[in-house]
């Protein structure tokens, strides 16, 4: 074991122990669970350091010295750090929770490198399963094998008694075999629905590739998973988190069958046997803004583990699927401007409708026509509605136009990021976009020099849940290629704390939630990480090796290390 559980301790009456104790009678009672010999970073400026924490319950009670902590525990448990780092429980701004949690035992596509290796992964999947079980999930990148679109040919002949539905690792673009287009009613004669694209032969015959809204049209008519198995996929995904850290997640919503409103009943199901071992901010879908608004007047918008209150819309797809909106083409197919999946007018009603009710409005923008298209409708809707907080949120923010970087800061729109993003785009993404565009893409630099709010996140199941990976990817901005060993855009690269404020106390500033979490302070939730080194003492390079040692949720311990 990395940690030691210490025996109960007697607090002397000193002056420090005094104010201690009554920190700790302000913020619920008798110690539960102390951690001393500690680096404690706070996120707390006007205390960003010391080293011991004590919690009563759910609540931190106590933060300061070693010596002040030992003194106060009295019989509770006391974990010897040994010198690791404590930080505030990280918070995911942007996760597809059940998605993810299915993902983690379905075919794994993410790192197959080449033709014949996705598809003797899906060939031997498919023997694992009975006959007529829908393969899904899988997570391919075409790029690993030089950027060829996968078709249902080459699916076929290894899945005869399998329909197959399986999405690109950004999500914005799936691969379906015959079976699965047949079950959808996709054919050669199929009008392409707006928002999407149904790739076709040049003879015209489907390729089994579905873009954005054209997936909807097998999606549809997926059967939906059991309770049972449901449940396993959202414990699958609570465990999976605390391994690396996180204590909270803001919920997008599904991208595969069930919907968002079938996923907010998985939490409740969840909520109501007390299975809950991680904080949800669930959304559902913006076109849904009057469904939501009922749903808060009947029965409130939740409590401490899983609240609602925020809706996802979209207006474009993504950058490796070609469906970024852009003003200008993109640079290997000029002719191509990606495509806006919702269009601008009926995005602005929704997000007038949804803000006059007091919801909350977050909105993926990915290319820079779409990011400066939502920021006009954010500064509409605002002027119209009138002055309240709001926290109007664009999702990825990845490709900003030179004229947009300010208005995020000047607005008040939190640009919630992804910076994993940035090391696996980056990889391929100046070919698509050309050196210029290139450097403001996931412009964290820029935007915190232009005081905008980051919230930082994964995008999980698009990218790991991994939030030490991720600070390593902002601070170093190295692609997972080794290709660019001074990073990527390195002007665009942040500090350790700046990346650390980003996926704790912005993202708890995102959920309108920064008086329950994200620092460190008596009275808080008591949500924390322990992480085997402090980050702040390693070199770039080094952050990529950090572990996360223990976490805990409410004042319990939900992962140790072993």
């Amino acid at each position: 074991m990395w940690y030691r559980t210490l025996g109960a301790v007697t607090c002397l009456l000193t002056a420090a122990c005094d104010m201690t104790r009554d920190a700790g009678q302000r913020a619920g009672g008798a110690v539960t669970l102390a951690i001393v010999n500690a680096r404690v970073w706070t996120g707390n400026q006007q205390r960003p350091w010391a080293d011991a924490v004590a919690m009563a319950g759910e609540r931190i009670t106590a933060v300061g010295s070693s010596a002040e902590i030992r003194k106060l525990a009295g019989n509770a448990e006391l974990v010897d750090a040994g010198g690791r780092m404590v930080v505030p429980g990280f918070i995911d701004a942007h996760v597809h929770f059940i998605d993810g949690g299915f993902g983690l035992s379905s075919v794994q596509l993410r790192d197959a490198s080449t033709r014949e290796e996705f598809v003797r992964r899906i060939g031997a999947f498919a023997q694992t399963v009975p006959a007529g079980t829908w393969i899904t999930n899988g997570d391919w990148d075409h790029t690993l094998w030089g950027g060829e679109l996968p078709t249902k040919e080459w699916i076929d002949s290894v899945t005869p008694n399998h329909p197959v539905f399986i999405n690109r690792l950004d999500g914005h673009m799936s691969l379906a075999n015959t079976a699965a287009l047949a079950a959808g009613g996709v054919t050669r004669a199929t009008p392409t629905p707006a928002g999407g694209e149904i790739v076709k032969h040049p003879g015209g015959e489907p390729t089994g590739i579905l873009k954005d809204n054209a997936a909807e049209l097998v999606a549809k008519v997926m059967p939906l998973p059991s309770d049972a198995m449901e449940d396993r996929a959202l414990d699958a995904a609570m465990a999976y988190v605390a391994s690396h850290g996180v204590t909270s997640v803001h919920h997008m919503g599904a991208l595969g069958p069930g919907g968002a409103w079938n996923e907010l009943g998985i939490f409740r199901r969840a909520l109501a046997a007390g299975r809950l071992t991680t904080r949800i901010y669930a959304a559902v879908p913006l076109s849904e803004w009057e469904a939501l608004r009922d749903t808060i007047a009947a029965s409130g918008r939740g409590d401490a583990w899983l609240r609602i209150g925020m809706l996802k819309g979209f207006v474009d797809g993504s950058l490796g699927s070609h469906t970024a909106a852009m003003f200008e083409g993109f640079t290997d197919k000029p002719s191509d401007t990606g495509l806006f999946i919702t269009p601008p007018e009926t995005l602005y009603a929704r997000v007038k409708g949804a803000d006059s009710a007091g919801l909350h409005v977050a909105v993926h923008a990915i290319g820079d026509r779409a990011i400066s298209t939502q920021l006009g409708i954010f500064e509409r809707v605002a002027r119209e509605n009138g002055v309240r907080d709001r926290r109007f949120r664009i999702e990825h923010a990845q490709h900003i136009g030179p004229d947009d970087l300010a208005r995020f800061g000047e607005l008040g729109v939190i640009a919630s990021m992804q910076p994993y993003h940035a090391i696996d785009d980056g990889r391929w993404a100046d070919r698509v976009i050309g050196a210029e565009r290139a450097t403001r893409t996931y412009a964290f630099r820029s935007l915190l020099d232009l005081n905008a709010t980051l919230a930082f996140g994964s995008d999980w199941f698009v990218a790991p849940a991994t939030p030490l990976e991720g600070i390593y990817a902002a601070v170093t901005r190295r692609t997972l290629d080794g290709r660019n060993p001074d990073g990527w855009v390195p002007d665009q690269k942040i500090t350790v704390e700046e990346a650390l404020r980003a996926y704790t106390s912005g993202s708890a500033y995102a959920s309108f939630e920064e008086a329950e979490k994200g620092t460190l302070e008596v009275g808080k939730l008591a949500d924390l990480v322990v992480i085997d080194q402090d980050l702040t003492r390693l070199t770039p390079a080094e952050l990529k090796d950090a572990k996360v040692m223990m976490t805990v949720v409410g004042g319990k311990v939900v992962y140790r290390r072993p």
